[in-house]
């Protein structure tokens, strides 16, 4: 998720970043996104998602309020419109799946949304009784996706997600963590079970994930959805306020938001990654990190040095 900035920030930094040269050379416009959708595989399934989904932790839980909720309308709009379809959430969100069947109900053509969320509970029978719930909430027949959220019960429900696809009621399941201390469990249960997807934190700080579970999802042909790829929009606190390198440039980025996504999803293990906001132009930005070229292993390793010596 990506903090609120103020205007004259964010003004600053785009400014700097239109006059960096190279950027005008190559005709590239922060404002225009150029080319086609970038898309990845789904190992088990062979369709394809546009790699950047959308989160909704905190951005998307604003209760009944009809204005927040309107605002958000405009938000999922904008994602669909460019080329957007991964959403996904928890009933961990607080109103966060009630606020997305509200919007679900309210934007033109809904039929692109891939629906993923979890079930969060320690209970399996509850487990049930909770994923029946978000179909509710969400107005949807069947998800694209079900996971079980930081492993939470994960034995009794993964028996349920396993008969649930089988019957038909989810077409692919998974299991989630945003902490780091579980990467070995995350990892057993990866070599063990009939996974569709994993869905962990990784970003160009936090880069944990590279040693095991990246390589272990490619091996078991396991997708992989990234979460806090802002670090909770920690990123742009401690960067916003120096400029993009020159040779941003090279792979076609405007902004930091595409800075720090396009480090993430230029891992070639990586199907999706889920930031998540409030904002349409946030929205706009992030979803620029779909279209351009992609920064190669060296140049991912110049982005790591350039941050970590600001």
């Amino acid at each position: 998720m990506r903090r609120t900035r103020s205007e004259l920030s964010r003004r600053t930094v785009l400014a700097s970043v239109a006059s960096l040269a190279g950027i005008a050379g190559l005709g590239f416009s922060p404002a225009r996104a150029a080319g086609p959708v970038l898309t990845r595989p789904i190992p088990t399934s062979g369709e394809t998602v546009p790699a950047v989904g959308m989160g909704t932790w905190i951005t998307f839980n604003v209760g009944e309020n009809t204005a927040l909720r309107d605002e958000r309308v405009e938000v999922l709009k904008t994602f669909f419109d460019l080329g957007g379809t991964m959403v996904d959430s928890s009933p961990m969100y607080g109103s966060a799946e009630a606020v997305i069947g509200y919007c679900l109900e309210r934007v033109p053509d809904p039929q692109r949304l891939f629906s993923a969320t979890k079930v969060w509970n320690w209970r399996q029978g509850a487990g049930r009784a909770q994923m029946a719930d978000s179909r509710r909430l969400w107005g949807v027949e069947r998800f694209d996706l079900m996971q079980i959220h930081n492993l939470l019960g994960w034995e009794g429900h993964m028996e349920t997600l396993k008969a649930d696809k089988a019957a038909g009621r989810v077409r692919h399941i998974g299991i989630t963590t945003s902490h780091g201390r579980r990467h070995g469990d995350f990892a057993a249960i990866m070599e063990t079970q009939p996974l569709d997807f994993v869905q962990f934190t990784y970003n160009i700080l936090d880069r944990e994930a590279e040693r095991r579970l990246l390589p272990l999802a490619a091996e078991r042909g396991l997708a992989v959805i990234i979460n806090r790829p802002f670090r909770r929009g920690e990123l742009f606190d401690r960067f916003e306020r120096h400029p993009l390198p020159a040779w941003a440039a090279e792979f076609d980025c405007a902004n930091w938001a595409q800075f720090f996504l396009k480090f993430v999803i230029a891992h070639p293990a990586v199907t999706c990654v889920i930031p998540a906001t409030s904002r349409v132009d946030h929205m706009r930005e992030n979803m620029g990190a779909l279209h351009g070229r992609l920064p190669d292993q060296a140049i991912r390793q110049r982005m790591v040095a350039y941050v970590e010596g600001l």
